[in-house]
């Protein structure tokens, strides 16, 4: 039993976003069903073997329901009736013809809550405009400071969908937040949460800098986090992520080269505001002593001094990681079909309750429509 246990989720999402921010919910023992068009998700049918579909919609049953038809409009309201939440991402103008809106529902439940993920706010002037991951990113000036950072100038993307689980994130503690409101007030609530507006705090909470003042304190950016020199540092049989940040780990990193005194007569390393100011220079020679030495010996001399020290892991790394497979991470879950499906197991952890068994995600059930 997890804290959410004995909650109702209808999940009327699809693609990234909304089925992450549903599984974080089923995760923590919600009862989501996810309502599926007669075609399905189309994450069922993206990647390999569907292996997105599956992390996104573990924990989850599905029913197959044509919205878009009378028929499968009263089913959905005969779902709601015993529902406590009803999520979706559909356009403003969308959700409101298939009637996903407090305003339609609260007539069927009036304790129900309806969040809805959209692209952008929906009193502004791009309510209603298409929103993916990749034009999150771009609007909101991630892709630009990825660019400014590589030295290229090119905009590029994270290869993440970030955008859409930094916002499924979002959605999820929203909908918990009007939980834990209807438990107090009695009265339930609509909640929209746009895509934009919430991934652009993410992007300018680092990087408005002193635009933030009015009169402007300076420009724009975290001068550290856009720093060409700041990456994973070529070792001689390959690379690591090092972190100096404090006055302790310059003095450690230093010592432990032998160069300490350097510390002292390059003003431009003479403190944190000094580095700062100097960030490229700083963080190339790290770059240039680590490339001295193997990686392993670099873990080994490092991690005694606690000085911020880690690998640079492929995918398949984490796999054989031994802090993962000691801490629990790797749940096999057994699929209908044959074969298991590995996913992580659910974040956090709650005392006095066990870890509870993961379920494979939905089979789509053509049959069970309307």
């Amino acid at each position: 039993m997890g804290p959410l246990d004995g909650l109702k989720v209808i999940d009327v999402t699809t693609v990234v976003m909304g089925p992450y921010a549903t599984r974080l919910l089923a995760d923590q023992g919600a009862e989501v069903l996810k309502v599926e068009p007669p075609g399905g998700d189309v994450m069922r049918r993206a990647g390999q073997g569907g292996a997105m579909f599956a992390q996104l919609n573990r924990n989850k049953r599905s029913v197959v329901l044509d919205l878009k038809a009378p028929a499968g409009q009263a089913a959905l309201r005969r779902l709601v009736t015993g529902a406590d939440v009803l999520v979706h991402n559909m356009r403003p103008d969308a959700a409101g013809r298939l009637g996903l809106n407090r305003a339609t529902l609260s007539a069927v439940n009036p304790r129900l809550i309806v969040a809805g993920a959209v692209g952008y706010g929906s009193n502004g002037p791009y309510a209603g405009r298409p929103a993916y991951d990749d034009l999150i990113q771009a609007a909101s000036g991630l892709a630009d400071i990825i660019g400014r950072a590589s030295g290229t100038g090119e905009p590029a993307y994270v290869p993440l969908t970030l955008s859409d689980r930094v916002v499924g994130i979002h959605l999820a503690q929203a909908v918990t937040a009007a939980l834990l409101q209807r438990e107090r007030t009695g009265q339930a609530t609509e909640i929209e949460i746009p895509m934009f507006e919430t991934f652009a705090d993410l992007v300018l909470g680092d990087h408005l800098g002193g635009l933030a003042f009015d009169p402007p304190r300076g420009g724009p950016h975290y001068a550290r986090l856009i720093s060409r020199q700041r990456r994973p540092y070529r070792t001689r049989d390959g690379h690591i992520a090092v972190l100096l940040y404090t006055d302790a780990h310059w003095r450690a990193f230093f010592h432990a080269l032998g160069r300490e005194a350097e510390l002292e007569t390059d003003p431009r390393l003479r403190d944190h505001a000094a580095r700062l100011a100097n960030i490229d220079h700083a963080y190339g020679l790290v770059g240039a002593a680590l490339a001295e030495h193997e990686t392993a010996v670099w873990l080994r001399m490092l991690e005694p001094l606690d000085i911020p020290v880690a690998p640079v892991n492929d995918v398949a790394a984490l796999l054989q990681d031994p802090h993962l497979r000691a801490v629990g991470y790797w749940r096999e879950i057994p699929l209908p079909e044959g074969g298991v499906l590995r996913s992580p197991a659910p974040v956090g952890r709650w005392s006095g309750s066990g870890a509870a068994p993961l379920r494979p995600p939905p089979p789509l059930r053509p049959e069970a429509a309307n």
